[in-house]
């Protein structure tokens, strides 16, 4: 009986040990109460994609992308491209293929987990190379072969093929950059 009465002082013990030390070191935050209208929650609640889970989805889909510039095939064999995010990547063995391990994520989203910047008027490659639309040459996307101003804000979606092109191309041309993109 003695010894069952030493654990019970020493759980006490060690509860009011815990219960003082979350006390002080929680007595300096602050506590800030954002109030939002009823009405705002009613209207967000009603529409149909805050229905939905809010957590991303996990996925496993792939989609497949190709940069030409001036006609040159641009290749991402370097190691600088590969595994750089777990929710969206390129791998060492086919470094035109996106691993997409998240739902909803955008173009963009993938292209800023690169050592690149691009944006719909201008391509700054991994070796500091750069591309801008002017007068002459042109920036230009396709998703699926059709030309999008704005691609880089669209979701990837399973299969989903990207060819950007930076030039003055031929429609022949693009087609034919398109072919390369398809055979991948």
């Amino acid at each position: 009986m003695s010894g069952s009465k030493y654990l019970v002082h020493g759980v006490v013990v060690i509860t009011l040990f815990a219960v003082s030390y979350y006390i002080v070191t929680n007595s300096g935050r602050k506590t800030t109460v954002i109030s939002v209208p009823k009405e705002s929650i009613e209207a967000e609640s009603m529409r149909p994609e805050s229905r939905s889970s809010s957590m991303p989805q996990i996925v496993d889909n792939q989609a497949s992308f190709a940069i030409f510039t001036n006609g040159t095939f641009r290749v991402f064999t370097a190691t600088m491209y590969h595994n750089l995010s777990p929710d969206v990547f390129i791998e060492a063995n086919n470094p035109h293929l996106i691993q997409i391990k998240k739902d909803g994520l955008t173009w963009n989203d993938f292209f800023s987990t690169l050592p690149l910047k691009l944006t719909r008027d201008c391509l700054t490659t991994g070796t500091g190379q750069t591309f801008c639309s002017g007068s002459k040459d042109t920036l230009k996307f396709y998703i699926n072969a059709t030309r999008y101003e704005d691609a880089l804000n669209n979701k990837i979606n399973q299969s989903d093929k990207l060819l950007i092109t930076y030039g003055n191309e031929t429609e022949e041309q693009i087609q034919k950059q398109l072919d390369k993109l398809n055979s991948q």
